[in-house]
């Protein structure tokens, strides 16, 4: 019997239909497992994720693998969203195991939870060196069954492996920071912007800290670096160039065909990205791109009643991957009339963008700039931007009326905390008061129901993990931030207190990913994967905390973990780009007592500042504002440029 129907996620309902007698993550399933001496096989997943929609569809829906799998074991579907404590587990298990990591998982355990084989995507027979599925099934059923000793003896020793062993201790320097730079620019791709080769994946982390860097250097490379990068990103294929937002990332080096999903926290951090790099280069494209993710976030990822949801699906089917946003020749024919389909094919309709399984759909990306199609088709230039305008508003209203995606309306605690935060940056930097309201209002809600008792819930009756807390202090702090209201610091310090009694590493530092053992197991990481990383961000938010509050706890729980993780982030390079912004906020942050109501003119220029460690004190009106660097404060500021005085006086550095 399939007992998927009634769960409140929507990857396991679409699997509710299924003829294996799936159970969800539950404890009676592993004391059915043992009631018939059976091994569990475990599928992690995603609503969102292509690869898991095509393995649903040719091994899950197939009669003879449903029969293995209900005759051999006793079968769990996880939601890696709603679950991704247990999923993280099992995704190092297989990646011990050799098997690489991703979704959809697939792993196989014993009645105790134990991993002992595993794997991703698996076809239903033998295909492209891939195993398939029905032998795999045959052949783990007969080595649990024949092989018992072995398979608890293997798992054991899988599951000590994973277990973290002790952190040593390492220093805080500011060289590191400079290291970490370099060790970053060399990764960069001259050519097509970003780190590495392909799969592409953005790294919001390692941006941002070039980004800092930047403001406070102004070296060249580190400006060009950003600027090719996020360019390069922009006029691909793995930004959406007629709904905005951007995919989850680039199968290619060059940005141009991405794995569709489109998610909240993948958004939520290049906004905040673009949106820095439009108050630093003043580049107005880095300013529409920052508008388009808003127009994503606000149009298809936010519920009318505050919240932000968490991802639209990769696919309509599984067999037309991207079908929803992707486009022929003879689509633009019919949609577009002769002058603008002259002009849009020219710009965004290549060959390079063609897909894998239709070479006749392509991805739309800007493959030919506006001035070279005016001096191409012999016309001026504003001509063919208003082609371009008009084609891609008709593009985008047919494309409204396929059949999207599938949205997972869940509400997240930690996704909307980090939506919330960077719709409040969006706000500073756009003076768009709509962005903050609408903000507030999500943030409001989250706090009524998914804080009850004293007791933070990541959705649902599933308690919150690190991530939660973190980012939804981050809210706070940033809600406090820009309203001056005590209420939101007040409720980000409990919430902190909270945090560090319920996840502090109280031998070593730092915080673990949840408040007991998952799997008999606690982790405690500083990786960006690929956006930044639980502790990092809090490794930040202590210092805040530290300036607002003046407890001196806080600032002692920041120089912990970045001790406590300096040595691991020599090994872990561009993945470690967020913990170097907290480390190189330790020396540079700048506290603003802020002496004026929060509406003044000189609040407002404080909180306008593109500076990139900036925490805020609201105390009573003096008229002034007074600038502290770590221990050390400066005269008040009496107007908004004086702040241009002092960046250039005491900071040494061009204010911009």
């Amino acid at each position: 019997m399939n007992r998927l129907a009634k769960e409140k996620s929507p990857y396991l309902r679409h699997a509710a239909s299924q003829k294996i007698a799936w159970y969800p993550w539950s404890d009676r399933a592993f004391d059915k497992a043992r009631e018939q001496d059976k091994p569990v096989f475990l599928s992690s997943g995603a609503i969102w994720c292509h690869w898991c929609h095509v393995m649903a569809k040719e091994c899950f829906e197939d009669e003879e693998i449903a029969e293995l799998l209900n005759e051999h074991f006793i079968s769990i579907k996880l939601d890696r969203d709603e679950r991704p404590d247990i999923d993280r587990r099992y995704q190092n298990a297989v990646s011990a195991m050799g098997f690489g990591g991703g979704w959809p998982l697939s792993v196989f355990l014993t009645p105790e939870k134990k991993p002992f084989f595993g794997g991703t995507y698996f076809p239903p027979d033998d295909s492209l060196g891939r195993p398939g599925f029905k032998k795999v099934l045959k052949s783990v059923a007969d080595f649990f069954s024949s092989k018992r000793d072995l398979v608890a003896e293997y798992s054991q020793k899988l599951t000590d492996s994973l277990k973290q062993k002790s952190f040593t201790e390492g220093d805080i320097q500011e060289a590191a920071v400079q290291d970490a730079v370099i060790k970053i620019l060399s990764q960069f791709d001259t050519t097509h912007g970003g780190f590495g080769s392909a799969p592409k994946f953005p790294m919001p982390g390692a941006i941002q800290l070039l980004m800092n860097r930047y403001y406070l250097q102004r070296m060249h490379s580190f400006g060009y670096a950003i600027n090719k990068t996020l360019e390069s990103m922009a006029k691909g294929g793995f930004h959406d160039q007629l709904g905005g937002g951007f995919h989850r990332y680039s199968v290619d080096e060059a940005w141009i065909v991405p794995h569709f999903e489109k998610m909240a926290d993948d958004n939520a951090w290049l906004l905040r990205n673009y949106l820095d790099a439009f108050s630093i280069f003043s580049n107005e494209y880095f300013k529409d791109v920052a508008r388009g993710i808003i127009h994503f976030l606000t149009d298809t990822l936010s519920d009318p009643e505050g919240g932000f949801y968490a991802s639209q699906d990769a696919d309509v089917t599984p067999e037309d991957e991207g079908g929803y946003f992707t486009w022929t020749e003879t689509d633009f024919r019919n949609v577009l009339n002769q002058e603008e389909y002259q002009v849009l094919t020219l710009h965004l309709l290549h060959d390079r963008g063609s897909m894998h399984h239709d070479k006749s759909k392509k991805v739309l990306f800007i493959s030919t700039e506006p001035g070279a199609i005016a001096k191409n088709l012999g016309i001026d230039q504003q001509t063919v931007a208003d082609r371009i305008n008009s084609g891609k508003k008709k593009l985008l209203k047919e494309r409204n009326k396929r059949v999207s995606p599938f949205i997972d309306t869940t509400l997240y605690t930690s996704l909307n905390g980090l939506v919330i935060t960077s719709f409040l940056k969006a706000f500073k930097v756009l003076k768009d008061s709509s962005l903050k309201e609408f903000a507030m209002k999500s943030l409001q809600r989250i706090l009524q129901e998914h804080n009850v008792d004293n007791e933070l819930f990541h959705t649902g009756q599933v308690k919150a993990l690190l991530d939660d807390y973190i980012y939804l202090i981050e809210a706070l702090i940033s809600a406090y931030e820009v309203t001056g209201d005590a209420y939101y610091a007040n409720h980000a310090v409990n919430l902190t207190d909270l945090c560090v009694e319920k996840f502090w590493d109280k031998d070593e530092g730092g915080f673990f990913d949840t408040d007991g053992e998952v799997l008999g197991i606690r982790l405690k990481g500083i990786e960006d994967i690929p956006h930044p990383s639980a502790n990092a961000v809090g490794i930040l938010l202590l210092q805040k905390l530290y300036c607002i509050t003046g407890e001196k706890k806080y600032d002692r729980f920041a120089e912990m973990s970045l001790k406590i993780f300096s040595p691991q982030t020599k090994d872990i390079g561009i993945h470690a780009g967020y913990y170097f912004c907290a480390m190189d906020a330790y020396f540079h942050m700048l506290k603003l007592t802020v002496q004026t109501t929060p509406t003044h003119a000189l609040a407002e220029a404080a909180r306008s500042l593109s500076y990139p460690y900036v925490s805020y004190v609201y105390q009573a009106d003096k008229g002034c504002i007074i600038p502290c660097l770590r221990e050390v404060c400066y005269e008040p500021l009496k107007s908004p440029e004086g702040f241009q005085d002092f960046f250039r006086k005491h900071l040494k550095i061009e204010p911009g």
